[in-house]
């Protein structure tokens, strides 16, 4: 333990102690990694792990751009929030990033993300309810990437990235994975370590393994595993796929995915199939759904599951018939909404996802009820609007574009609903579509940016929890048109 005559004090230039000096800090706030908020001099410093109403030594990051970073040394006082993190690795681990925090708390805090960026960033004062609570807030996950590496005696660990950092965190467990996938972890690490093959993630040896994928369907109990590589010389590929889906049952498939570029990008353009099939079905919301390893789709089953009543509940309200649904994938709230006999046309950038969902409606008889048309959101709508009296938007992290933004205000249908993954552009789309502000019917939002009055109405916001144990959240709104 590090005494308190080792505490820097505050300098009075306002410049702060150096990098590498212990101080001591009150918290005051997380931020949107949930990251604990103290001040130093009137200067911002994130600290991981640590939570509001804490008082913490703390040893300063290097100064660079941007708020300072602190590493935490010692808890002096602790938050009645914080609770015993059930991952043994997660003080180290960059998956998750709250679970120091109790479940009430998370969404407490989740609920309050979301009002502020609302208030904030789009200048709107709207009831947000309370957040839905997921029925277990661990073993969720149905799929996951994990990182492969070699360490410095050449032995293989996978694991997430530490965080901040580039570093594996060697793991054989994950309690945010549905027990299903955990279980196959340890056996998967172990038969990738006797076959010899390269693993060289960063492309720095020649190539080789760079990820692991697991990929699972909740209620049909099927399981898809994937290797990501470099190129496809690995010795007895075949074999080991067949050994891994007559070891286990469970597992339909064993996939190979050609990732040859530098760079973040998880999954390359080519597949190649080793064994069994290269999708795993799933039953979602009364449909089935084949789904591949690269397939975008809700990595909490349960919780998308009960998001397709609050749509549905919305749409009977406003009598709405006829929903475009944007960015939708393979069909995924396409396809359930259709089957209460909404008329559904679904638009979607990926070809592939594309042929997943048309094929899923011919396989649910659904394909006279459920269209699909593959295009950039923004062109395709307008014309795709023309007699639609609803909207389905759950656009990737980054939000809808400005033209897409004019589309709606523009030719926008009489209901939208938009499930947001991110609160901030979530914030940012509200404030150029909603009709609230002062007197004179314009409103700037926090970049100063001036909106004119919007011709929607917001009825309720519902936050949603995809993802406990992180800083994520979901959110639908449901928005009226005047």
């Amino acid at each position: 333990m590090i005494s308190g005559s080792c505490v820097t004090p505050a300098s009075a230039s306002g410049d702060g102690p150096p990098a590498g000096e212990p101080v001591l800090l009150q918290i005051s706030d997380l931020n949107i990694q949930g990251e604990g908020v103290g001040r130093l001099d009137g200067e911002v410093v994130f600290v991981p792990q640590a939570l509001p109403g804490e008082q913490v030594l703390v040893r300063l990051g290097a100064r660079r751009r941007g708020p300072r970073h602190g590493v935490l040394l010692e808890r002096r006082t602790s938050s009645p929030a914080r609770i015993r993190p059930p991952c043994i690795l997660a003080d180290h681990c960059g998956g998750c990033s709250t679970q120091h925090l109790c479940d009430p708390a998370e969404r407490q805090w989740k609920r309050e993300r979301v009002e502020q960026a609302l208030r904030r960033i789009g200048g709107l004062e709207t009831t947000v309810l309370p957040v839905m609570a997921a029925p277990d807030p661990l073993h969720y996950r149905n799929r996951a990437t994990i990182p492969l590496s070699r360490d410095a005696a050449g032995r293989l660990r996978a694991g997430f990235y530490r965080r901040g950092s580039h570093r594996i965190v060697n793991m054989n467990h994950c309690p945010v994975l549905d027990p299903r996938l955990d279980a196959l972890i340890g056996p998967l690490k172990q038969d990738l370590e006797q076959s010899g093959w390269p693993v060289d993630p960063d492309l720095e040896a020649g190539g080789g393994l760079r990820h692991l994928a697991l990929r699972l369907g909740v209620h049909t109990d099927e399981v898809l595993i994937t290797l990501i590589s470099s190129h496809d010389q690995l010795d007895h590929l075949e074999d080991y796929a067949n050994r891994w889906c007559q070891q286990w049952p469970q597992v339909v498939g064993v996939t190979l995915n050609l990732q040859p570029a530098p760079g973040n990008r998880l999954f390359g353009d080519h597949n190649r199939l080793l064994a069994g099939r290269d999708w795993v079905q799933e039953s979602f919301a009364g449909v089935n759904l084949q789904i591949g390893a690269d397939t975008f789709f809700q990595v909490h089953t349960l919780q998308a599951e009960r998001v397709v009543p609050l749509m549905l509940q919305a749409l009977r309200r406003a009598e709405a018939q006829r929903l475009v649904d944007a960015y939708c994938g393979i069909g995924t709230f396409s396809l359930p909404l259709a089957a209460t006999g909404i008329d559904v046309l679904g638009i979607e950038q990926h070809p592939g996802s594309i042929q997943r969902a048309v094929a899923n409606a011919h396989r649910n008889r659904l394909a006279n009820r459920c269209r699909f048309a593959v295009g950039d959101v923004a062109q395709v709508l307008p014309e795709a609007l023309h007699g639609r009296d609803a909207l389905l938007l759950d656009p990737p992290r980054k939000g809808i574009n400005p033209a897409l933004l004019e589309v709606l205000r523009k030719q926008g249908p009489a209901l939208i609903l938009y499930l947001s993954c991110d609160p901030a552009t979530l914030a940012r789309d509200l404030a150029g579509l909603v009709a609230i502000g002062p007197p004179d019917g314009a409103r700037s939002d926090a970049s100063g940016a001036l909106h004119p009055p919007g011709p929607y109405a917001i009825e309720s916001v519902q936050p949603i929890d995809f993802f406990p144990q992180t800083s994520h959240v979901e959110t639908l709104v449901v928005l009226k048109r005047h």
